[in-house]
């Protein structure tokens, strides 16, 4: 593991929907180039992590620093200048435009963005469906242009939540591709995820989130001697 700053730094995070306390006290590190990812079951706070490092959330304490930035007083809509990319679960592309409009929207806010052309190079099928509007595109297209169009912007770390939700196993491999080769660009990826077989492909490290709680962390090395653990937390 690297001794540098961790680009991103959560500790002692709380978050509440309204009264009601979602996190309780979550601490994690994601260094430049990583892959981490939150494990746990649906309802455990994974989401509600992501959701409130991105400030979505607003009703939270403790801190978020990334790339040596504090975070909890950044306004939402200045989240993404920062260089932090959110992926939702529910994707958010805007289903009335085209594939290409999709990617070209979002403005550049950092050198080291994608092209087009090397976006197509890393998903052919939205450059096959490059005219279609978002309406037209599958399940799978949906989420690989949602996130691309993350990776024209030039962010620096990039949010993926449930990436693989309900996809055809191809689909999983293929979004299992794309990440190890963002990896090897060097990418800095914070990933929510129940499928642990997949996560296991893709992560260096993992956190294991309980009741609003990371209840464990190990590296992927780590994982075999975990299995017991994670089947019971994850209740595979």
């Amino acid at each position: 593991m690297t001794e540098s700053a961790p680009l991103l730094s959560v500790r002692d995070l709380n978050a509440w929907y309204g009264e009601s306390h979602a996190l309780h006290g979550i601490d994690l590190d994601v260094h430049q180039g990583e892959t981490v990812t939150l494990l746990g079951r649906n309802g455990v706070g994974k989401t509600t992590a992501l959701r409130s490092i991105v400030g979505i959330i607003r009703k939270r304490s403790g801190s978020i620093r990334f790339d040596g930035k504090d975070m909890l007083r950044v306004p939402l809509h200045r989240t993404a200048r920062h260089g932090i990319g959110y992926v939702p679960e529910e994707r958010g592309i805007f289903a009335t435009l085209t594939v290409e409009e999709n990617l070209t929207l979002p403005p550049v806010i950092a050198k080291g963005g994608m092209t087009l052309a090397e976006i197509y190079q890393l998903f052919p099928n939205l450059e096959e469906r490059r005219k279609s509007p978002g309406t037209k595109l599958s399940g799978g297209e949906q989420q690989m242009l949602a996130m691309a169009r993350i990776l024209r912007t030039g962010a620096k770390l990039l949010l993926l939540d449930e990436p693989t939700e309900g996809l055809a196993p191809v689909i999983i491999q293929r979004i299992g591709e794309v990440l190890l080769t963002l990896k090897q660009r060097g990418m800095t990826i914070l990933l929510v995820e129940q499928n642990f077989r997949f996560a296991s492909k893709v992560a260096d490290r993992f956190y294991v989130v309980d009741h609003g709680k990371v209840i464990d962390t190990f590296a992927v090395e780590e994982l075999p001697g975990r299995m017991a653990m994670l089947n019971e937390a994850l209740g595979v």
